[in-house]
């Protein structure tokens, strides 16, 4: 099993966490995942949108302690 990536998006305003893992996400093979932590709160709903408009699969979507924490699937 592929080690799952990880990126700290903490602090970064919109849309730059969406940039920057749609960077690392070209990287990626197709199933690999990443996690992303994010703490600007528009950055749940910029992640659906984005995964609804590119075909990778978010699978996960929660918040703690004020970090939100996005996982998301590389499309095929």
């Amino acid at each position: 099993m592929t080690e799952m990536r990880q990126f700290d998006a903490k602090g970064m305003k919109c849309p730059l966490p969406v940039l920057k893992a749609r960077r690392l996400l070209k990287e990626m093979s197709p199933g690999e995942q990443i996690e992303i932590e994010a703490t600007d709160p528009g950055a749940p709903k910029d992640f659906v949108h984005f995964c609804e408009t590119t075909g990778h699969k978010l699978v996960e979507s929660t918040e703690r302690a004020g970090v939100y924490v996005i996982r998301i699937e590389a499309a095929g």
